[in-house]
């Protein structure tokens, strides 16, 4: 039989990653997320908390900041090598188990792939700088700033490597609202398609 993969591509602050979690112990399979970026840092010799705030996100500059990124790792940018590591290690992943893989945009690179269930999780803005504040804190930006930077970056960085929208509902099988249907009733949903 072949593994079952679950991805989960997110806005900031919907819960995503916490739906993931909770589909994978229901589930009672691995949960690739934070270990993900483990197993980066631990193949590319990039400290973890680099790797986290630059492997899902363009520079702030754009495509263009990145195209001009010193060249460092093999003629490549530090982001573009970032993207081989990443890559490799999910096609890994997908090979050697089922599990849920949380962005790393997992549902591009594994397109195509039998028993694949690609799933978006959004929310409204006002529920997620809701969830944002109770979870992270204030900052000296407003959570509605944060949200879209954030989202702005992953969107970037999406396109920059795919050439397709983030968020774009053509590219999933499921898009489920978690500010109206529940961190649990979500984790339902997938693990009933699943």
């Amino acid at each position: 039989m072949a593994n079952r993969i679950v991805t989960i591509s997110r806005e900031f602050g919907s819960g995503g990653r916490t739906v993931g979690k909770h589909l994978a112990e229901k589930l009672g399979i691995p949960c690739y997320d934070q270990e993900l970026l483990e197993k980066i840092a631990e193949e590319s010799g990039l400290a973890k908390e680099y790797i986290a705030e630059r492997g899902e996100y363009t520079p702030r500059g754009g495509w263009l900041a990145t195209a001009f990124a010193d060249r460092s790792v093999n003629g490549l940018s530090i982001q573009d090598y970032l993207w081989t590591v990443q890559r490799k290690l999910i096609l890994e992943i997908a090979a050697k188990e089922s599990c849920v893989i949380v962005g790393r945009c997992a549902d591009y690179i594994l397109d195509g792939k039998q028993d694949l269930l690609k799933v978006f999780v959004y929310a409204s803005m006002e529920k997620r700088a809701e969830r944002i504040v109770k979870l992270y804190g204030e900052t000296g930006d407003s959570p509605e700033k944060r949200l879209r930077d954030k989202d702005k970056r992953r969107a970037a960085y999406y396109q920059f490597y795919t050439d397709m929208e983030w968020g774009k509902v053509q590219h999933y099988h499921i898009a489920l609202d978690s500010g109206t249907l529940g961190v649990d009733k979500c984790v339902d949903i997938i693990a009933g398609l699943y």
